[in-house]
């Protein structure tokens, strides 16, 4: 981050605090910084944000970023809200760019602060706010910060950030907004398999990333980066009771596993529902394409069997586990994929990824392309909490795409559409299945 001192920073505010005496405000927004800031250097994470709503500056070496959205170019004017200590200073830089660094003082004794600065937004998208305390060498002073006022002479501009903890809110805004696709099957028929390819673009690969790539009704099957040395292959079953501690599954309905892969590890899984969980550590890597292959089917009257393989784009299959869902009698159903971040530290960086040649095959064994999606975002971004989500088709594929606070916004419910077979024309919807012998799938 590129810093620069005004020597005329008291002139400046002093200035500005005089123009803005003068007009009238007509709206004011207070952006709390539990839900909508995030350390952005040296690495994400930190324990800046607090259990209190604070967010607390405790080292020279530490940048937190505040993000929120305007829907129109627009001046504006912000503030800082909270306290700062003796000899401590805060930098302030909108949207990195080096001549709106301010820099902001204390007095002698500890105080609110209550200097702000004012700011052009050339554009309608998001706004970032870097936060950077200047302490003392050695000094143990930190700068509490609880909020930034933003004020607005236009009363129509409307802002969009996360606005208070309601149902948790500070820790989902972090994480970002879910995106998904479901895939529009054959109605009336009986289906078995479903199948996906998916492939991460190089650099979008964040920790705290879940690439689902088949989702149904009962459960999921995708890949995640879980931290920066470890990768995995992850399947789950929901139990049909309604808990989301696991311990409280009655044992007639939990999950059994049948056969796993021999380097699957299985548990259960809770806190978003319960049930049966299977992962292998396993290091995709981005720019590379993997293929997810899922079966469901009755065992009898009162059980269902879930069967997902994995397998890199051009290597043999390998099983990742087997389970029994009691209380179940089904195909497949409810075929979707989505796109999720699960690690709050994190949620402020792009992820994205495309799924293509995506296939599902009737209890007779017929391929069925599935060449249309509705795209779907979660309460996050429904709500607008937060406004960085899209999907969309590139080329042959469908992609998802969520957090970096871009400029997206897709609207919820829209359908997607794979180009027109066109004489084999490169982009267009697949017309060739998968070559899977599925009576030569690994099985145990």
């Amino acid at each position: 981050m590129r810093r620069i001192t005004h020597t005329v920073a008291v002139l400046f505010l002093a200035l500005s605090s005089l123009v803005l005496q003068a007009k009238a405000i007509a709206e004011q927004w207070s952006v709390p910084l539990a839900g909508n800031s995030f350390r952005t250097q040296p690495s994400p994470g930190g324990r800046g944000v607090e259990r209190n709503g604070k967010l607390k500056l405790q080292s020279s070496q530490e940048v937190y970023s505040v993000y929120f959205h305007v829907d129109r170019p627009v001046e504006l004017r912000l503030k800082l809200v909270g306290r700062i200590e003796t000899s401590s200073n805060v930098l302030c830089s909108i949207d990195q760019a080096e001549n709106q660094a301010v820099k902001f003082s204390s007095t002698i004794d500890a105080k609110n602060i209550d200097q702000g600065f004012a700011y052009t937004a050339a554009k309608a998208g998001y706004v970032r706010l870097d936060l950077q305390a200047q302490l003392g060498e050695g000094s143990k002073d930190a700068v509490e910060l609880s909020e930034i006022l933003v004020d607005s002479e236009n009363k129509d501009l409307k802002l969009d950030f996360v606005k208070n903890n309601d149902g948790n809110m500070f820790y989902w805004g972090r994480r970002g907004p879910s995106v998904h696709l479901s895939y529009q099957v054959p109605k009336d028929v009986k289906l078995q398999y479903g199948y996906t390819e998916l492939t991460v673009p190089e650099g979008e690969d964040p920790i705290g990333s879940y690439y689902m790539a088949n989702g149904f009704s009962e459960g999921y099957f995708g890949m995640q980066v879980n931290s920066a040395s470890e990768r995995r292959v992850l399947f789950s079953v929901w139990s049909p009771f309604n808990t989301d501690n696991p311990k409280e599954i009655p044992a007639d309905q939990q999950i059994e596993l049948l056969a796993k892969g021999p380097n699957t590890r299985v548990g259960q899984f809770g806190n978003e529902g319960s049930g049966g969980q299977s992962f292998m550590i396993y290091p995709w890597k981005s720019g590379q394409t993997y293929r997810f292959l899922t079966e469901v089917k009755p065992i009898d009257e009162n059980n269902t069997q879930y069967t997902c393989w994995f397998a890199a784009k051009n290597e043999d299959w390998i099983l990742v586990a087997s389970f029994r869902r009691p209380k179940t009698n089904t195909n497949l159903r409810g075929f979707h994929s989505f796109l999720e971040s699960f690690d709050p530290s994190h949620g402020y960086i792009s992820r994205r990824c495309s799924f293509g040649n995506v296939w599902v095959a009737d209890t007779s064994g017929k391929w069925h392309a599935c060449d249309k999606a509705k795209f779907s975002v979660d309460p996050t971004g429904g709500s607008r909490h937060r406004l960085d989500f899209e999907g969309g088709v590139d080329g042959s594929q469908f992609f998802l795409h969520n957090c970096g606070f871009f400029s997206g916004a897709v609207k919820a419910g829209t359908m997607f559409q794979l180009p027109a077979l066109e004489s084999g024309a490169p982009g267009a919807t697949p017309s060739t299945p998968p070559a899977i012998d599925l009576n030569s799938l690994p099985r145990k």
